[in-house]
This record gives structure tokens, C-alpha cells and sequence, in this order.
């Protein structure tokens, strides 16, 4: 899969993308990424990106000319451009096994009061959220998304199955409680269920435990 991300703050993509799963991914070749600062097609001699709102407001927008002159510098006709935005649908598992169907995605990340809404008329083919409240700058959220996006595809995991049995997963309940070593710690014990060695007990446990779980801690899932 390819990705590109468009944003004012490169190493909050660069950085946690480099690290753990994702960099391996990257150094397997099943990810290939590249992280485009917009300021390089800033206006002026301080690549200015961003100006005041029309019709007055707080804050500040980000211009169009910086945008659409980094994106067709891009290969975009293939690609499904992807806009972090407060006001875009929410994000979420099916989301995410849906874009990693993808081969190139383009992630816009937001600053400010965001970008001019030409951006998203003319480039963007969906607005996505992470949830129901604002962070600083999409550049976090697009880490967050592309994660749960690159873990789905072939050969980022360890285990095939762990993208199957985790939390939304085929079962779309929440993952069951996981215990390891050692059995006893400050008294605290390991459920004897999971020591009993009667896995198909076990599974039952499991399946139980996701109920259990799912209804205290995202009961709207259970409807």
C-alpha cells in the first residue's frame, strides 16, 4: 500500500510511523510512505499557508494554493483522498478494513479552523473523524487512522488471527480480558478457567467474558 500524508508538522507522522509495526512494515515494503510539508508550497518569502476567515471568525484557515499546488505534484488518480477533520464521518474497525482495500491512500491533515472548504469540494473523497471532540492538528489523527489501517494488511502482524479475535473483530464485541505470567501475583490470580487446559472450556469462558465486557463498556454494541 502506498500513503501519502500532506501536513504542516512532518515529524508527528514521520516519528511514530517509523516505530514498532509500522517501520517494519515499511522495511517489509508492504507500506510505502512519504510525508509532504505543506509549507514547502507556502506563499511568499515566509511560505505563508494560512490567512483569515471571510465573513469574520476566530482562528485561522488554511489557504488554498498551498494545497492543490502539493497535490498535483501527486499521483492522485488512483488514490482516495482522505480529509482528518472534527466534522468528518467517525471513524471506526469497518472504516478501517474498508481503506485497507485501498492501494494509495492521501491523508490531508488539518491545522487551525481547518482548510478552505475548495480543498474538500474540488480533492477529497471523504471526511473522516476520530470522535466527538477536537485535537490540535489532523496530523495526530492521521497517525492513529493509518495505524489501524497498515496493521490489517497482509504480513504487519505476527499472527494473521490476531486482526480476527481482537476487539471489533468478526464477532464486533469487545475483546475478552487476557491474562499471562506469572499465576499468582500480590495475590492476585489468574482465573482458573485459563489454567485448566480445557480449551474448548475455555473458548466458552472467552466468549462469555467478551459479553460481559462489551455490555459494561460499550453496551451500544450489544444492540
Amino acid at each position: 500500500m502506498k500513503i501519502d500524508v500532506v501536513t504542516l508538522f512532518p515529524e508527528l507522522i514521520s516519528v511514530p510511523m517509523g516505530l514498532s509495526m509500522m517501520g517494519r512494515a515499511q522495511e517489509k515494503g508492504i507500506l510505502d510512505l512519504h510525508v509532504h510539508d505543506l509549507r514547502e508550497q507556502g506563499l511568499g518569502k515566509h511560505r505563508h499557508v494560512d490567512d483569515t476567515p471571510y465573513g469574520g471568525g476566530q482562528g485561522m484557515v488554511i489557504r488554498p494554493e498551498p494545497v492543490f499546488e502539493t497535490l498535483d505534484r501527486l499521483d492522485t488518480p488512483e488514490a482516495r483522498i482522505v480529509y482528518l477533520s472534527p466534522a468528518g464521518k467517525r471513524f471506526d474497525q469497518a472504516a478501517a478494513h474498508r481503506l485497507s482495500a485501498e492501494s494509495h491512500l492521501i491523508f490531508l491533515s488539518g491545522h487551525y479552523e481547518g482548510v478552505d472548504h475548495r480543498i474538500i469540494d474540488h480533492w477529497v473523497d471523504e471526511e473522516i473523524s476520530l470522535g466527538d471532540y477536537v485535537l490540535t492538528n489532523g496530523a495526530i489523527a492521521a497517525v492513529v487512522v493509518m495505524d489501524a489501517i497498515v496493521r490489517l494488511l497482509p504480513g504487519v502482524l505476527g499472527d494473521e488471527m490476531s486482526a480476527v479475535e481482537e476487539s471489533f473483530g468478526e464477532s464486533g464485541l469487545l475483546e475478552a480480558p487476557q491474562y499471562t505470567k506469572p499465576a499468582e501475583y500480590r495475590g492476585l490470580k489468574v482465573p482458573e478457567m485459563l489454567l485448566s487446559g480445557n480449551h474448548a472450556k475455555i473458548a466458552e469462558w472467552r466468549a462469555q467474558q467478551a459479553v460481559e465486557r462489551t455490555r459494561v463498556n460499550r453496551p451500544d454494541l450489544l444492540q
